[in-house]
């Protein structure tokens, strides 16, 4: 029978809490998105072999896909160490394949992608504060953006907190991995691996931790494609063996793991059977069998720590699976011994600090103990009233008894003295006051605006950890098996959906009022006003306030009725806004509302994928204003979808028509009013039906109009099926990624640079990120080149931007990277975006006038 508790009597206690940070396995809620699950048996064992070991290791790399999913699960499930993946970046500039997300947007999915891959094969995930700018062909580049120390002071502060004892590079210092990313990631794990022993590099982290020499440092070698870095004089080692306490090889689990990468197009197939994985030795004393070749993972590595080896390998053998419950007085005394040690150097306050957290998770999981603190709505608001259900069940019995809960700052404790009984599911509702000073829920690396290759981590002892760390959160105190624990439990919300069943997210602290506007870029290419509308949302009852009428030198702004109104969560109000430039240049617009004397000026942006838990994002409401001197020609665009981007609102917004050609469209081959259509990036690669319209499109250039085919790869990835023009070119792997390169135009007189806008060397200042990607080659005559241009000390290269012309049309293939530079609102790519649908036809003679 359930019982419900309301308040409980309240009264303030100042108590030590103990810190638990829950490992993946236990009560883990996949994603806040599914039910929180209870490990396995199988699972619960593994977690007592880790128990039992006292090593680890630490791998680098660049980016989120970098890392060798079936290396980290066989070293955190068959060797048991603790194995952390440290990504020097988020992912921030690669491309998306599921949505339009890029920039921070991306890196927030990706770090999450990353995150639902760690816990599929054990391993835990840290951060850098570098931002990922783009690709680069050289850690020269690389550098320019990201600052060298600041990098390298981040990389020693992971392994100084790890301490592991071997670090694995995934890329060589020589180049073969291509990216210049990759480069400098091992580069600065080579210069790490010393410098994270030396006192004097970066000594004001010494306050907090303690230099740390890593054992050895490794490369782990690869065959990429047609690069073989595999030697058979280096070190072998065969991890695809199959794990029996969790069901899988882990050539399984590498699948399953790498397959969360879907932005990037990265599912994979399972493999299965022997796996060899080879390593060249680069620091360190020398290893010939074994990456842990003479190192102690044990409790005796410390000798003051050697009694607890033989009491967890009791643990492991006495272990029953079908009463987990039994091993709980086993755990409750290796946890009381692992508590007694001293704390008389930082190796063994490292290891204490570590394993009491792991005897405390399997604690709670062996005694089938069962909590969750479940907001009644997914919005708080600081000053405003929370109503939220702890909720307690203990599923195996036992000796276990609720103490106390602890709420949220501000909201007392609950003294309750309650003996569980046996499936019986405990609730207890609460309502408090949020705290006014509460910080608003966003990424701690999206709090500052980010320079160009860093981002901004205000609380330094944040930097490192790949998300912000739980809350709001409540404290249970409990003691089982005579043990006083303390555990915590984040207050989530979750929901019911028809389709989906059960299903979790994050809690948000949001201001009582965010606002959205109706377009972040407006263009002005002439002096004609622009409308801009406001929605004000209200995340709580009776608001009322009105706009900031907004400033900014050279501009106009009016604003007929800034007042609003709004009686309900959820009600909204639009608030138009008229602009109209007088003398102004390109700025940005600050957008806030006044409630009640205070102002308020945050927008949401927000995650939705069903492969990671919902995200969202504040930042400030603003609109960039950017003049143009722009000339156009024709109105009805079709644009054919491709891996996802903002190009079409782009040409909504300096007024073309813009229509999305679906299948069915295509199919029915009436295209003759479009002026121009245009493929989206990867259209090729994502839509497998397009080359059945390719006649379709060829008749549409051959009458007149002009078909833009924006840059697609011709991978293993994404290959491509079919010829997207009507004479043969093929796509490379060629891209200028320096956006300052200098652009040359090889033929002047193309109309693609003179109509209707004269292009010329200031139309390509500004750009951002890189030039273009997935150049054309092996160009038929029939092409024209128009521009050429090369990263430093690389040869010139045509292939960005090619025209043909096809019957009384054009049909034109490009990799400029539109897709970032027109969202940006950089003024020179929309002049030659227009100039590229405004092709004229090659009409004969007797046609024309």
């Amino acid at each position: 029978m359930p019982f419900h508790f309301c308040e409980a009597k309240l009264h303030p206690r100042f108590i030590r809490r103990f810190l638990i940070l829950f490992s993946t396995l236990f009560f883990l809620v996949a994603g806040l998105q599914a039910q929180p699950t209870a490990p396995t048996p199988g699972k619960l064992l593994l977690a007592l072999e880790k128990l039992h070991t006292t090593g680890s290791v630490l791998y680098i790399a660049a980016h989120p896909d970098d890392e060798n999913t079936r290396l980290l699960a066989w070293l955190a499930n068959e060797r048991h160490l603790r194995t952390g993946y440290l990504s020097l970046t988020r992912g921030d500039g690669g491309q998306n394949l599921i949505g339009k997300e890029q920039g921070p947007m991306l890196g927030l999915l990706r770090t999450q992608e990353l995150l639902a891959a760690r816990r599929t094969d054990g391993a835990e995930q840290f951060f850098t504060r570098a931002y990922d700018f783009g690709y680069t062909k050289s850690p020269e580049e690389t550098f320019r953006f990201w600052n060298h120390d600041s990098v390298l002071s981040d990389v020693v502060r992971i392994i100084r907190q790890f301490r592991p004892d071997v670090i694995i590079c995934r890329f060589p210092t020589t180049g073969e991995g291509g990216h210049g990313h990759h480069t400098a990631s091992a580069i600065l794990a080579q210069e790490a691996f010393e410098a994270a022993a030396d006192p004097k590099r970066f000594p004001e982290q010494l306050r907090h931790w303690s230099t740390w020499q890593a054992r050895r440092l490794f490369w782990n070698t690869f065959r990429f494609g047609s690069v073989n870095t595999t030697s058979e004089n280096q070190l072998k080692l065969d991890v695809g063996g199959y794990n029996p306490l969790l069901g899988a090889s882990y050539g399984e689990l590498a699948a399953e793991s790498r397959s969360n990468h879907k932005s990037q197009g990265f599912g994979t197939a399972r493999s299965r059977g022997e796996a060899i994985e080879y390593f060249k030795q680069l620091r360190g004393d020398t290893a010939r069998k074994d990456l842990f070749e003479g190192i102690n993972q044990s409790w005796s590595r410390m000798p003051q720590a050697a009694n607890l080896g033989p009491l967890t390998a009791a643990l492991i053998q006495h272990f029953n699976p079908l009463k987990p419950e039994a091993s709980v007085p086993r755990l409750v005394g290796v946890y009381k011994a692992i508590a007694a040690l001293p704390e008389s150097n930082p190796n063994l306050r490292y290891w204490k600090a570590l394993k009491l957290k792991e005897a405390r998770s399997l604690i709670v999981a062996a005694s089938g103990l069962w909590v969750e603190a479940a907001a009644k709505d997914y919005v708080a608001i600081p000053g405003r009233p929370i109503s939220f259900d702890v909720q307690v069940l203990s599923r195996l019995g036992g000796n276990i008894r609720l103490q106390s809960i602890h709420w949220l700052p501000g909201g007392g404790d609950s003294t309750l003295n309650i003996g569980l009984g046996i499936d019986t599911l405990y609730t207890f509702q609460h309502t408090q006051k949020l705290e006014e000073e509460t910080p608003y829920s966003n990424p701690y690396w999206l709090q500052e605006q980010h320079t160009k290759g860093l981002y901004v981590a205000k609380d330094p002892l944040m930097i490192g950890k790949p998300e912000n760390d739980y809350f709001p959160k409540v404290s249970l105190e409990l003691n089982i098996a005579g043990l006083q624990l303390n555990i915590d439990r984040r207050v989530v919300y979750k929901s019911t959906d028809p389709v989906k069943g059960e299903v979790y997210r994050p809690l948000e602290v949001l201001p009582p009022v965010t606002l959205k506007p109706s377009d972040e870029l407006l263009i002005f290419d002439d002096s004609v006003a622009q409308k801009l509308s406001v929605t004000v949302t209200a995340h709580t009852d009776d608001l009322s306030g009105s706009l900031v009428l907004p400033q900014l030198p050279g501009w106009k702004v009016d604003v007929a009725h800034p007042g609003f109104q709004l009686s309900r969560k959820g009600d909204e109000a639009v608030i138009y806004l008229t602009i109209s430039r007088t003398r102004g240049a390109a700025g940005k617009l600050q957008l806030a509302v006044d409630v009640a004397g205070k102002t308020y000026n945050k927008s949401i942006r927000s995650l939705e994928y069903d492969h990671v838990p919902f995200q969202m994002m504040l930042s400030n409401t603003e609109v960039t204003l950017m003049p143009i001197d722009l000339k156009k020609r024709g109105r009805e665009i079709g644009y054919i979808p491709g891996a996802g981007d903002e190009v079409p609102a782009c040409l909504s917004r300096i007024g073309y028509q813009v229509t999305t050609l679906s299948d069915a469209l295509l199919a029915a081959g009436n295209l003759n009013r479009f002026d121009a259509i245009v493929t989206g990036v990867r259209a090729y690669n994502v839509n497998e039906n397009l080359p059945n319209y390719h006649q379709q499109l060829m008749d549409y250039v051959q009458q007149g109009g002009n078909l833009i085919v924006q840059y697609n790869t011709n991978t293993r990835l994404g290959p491509m099926t079919a010829e997207p023009g009507p004479y043969p070119f093929s796509i490379s792997r060629d891209r200028v990624t320096d956006e300052e390169a200098p652009v040359r135009f090889v033929h002047p007189e193309q109309a693609a640079l003179n109509v209707p806008n004269k292009i010329t060397q200031q139309d390509f200042e500004g750009w951002v990120q890189e030039r273009g990607t997935y150049f054309a080659t092996e160009i038929d005559k029939h092409y024209q080149t128009v521009l050429s241009m090369n990263d430093p000390g690389e040869a010139a290269n045509e292939g960005s931007l090619i025209i043909a012309p096809y019957g009384k049309g054009n049909f034109v293939y490009t990799g400029l990277v539109f897709f970032r530079e027109l969202p940006a609102g950089v003024p020179g790519a929309y002049r030659l975006f227009v100039n590229l649908l405004s092709l004229p036809k090659h009409l004969p003679a007797h046609e024309k006038n």
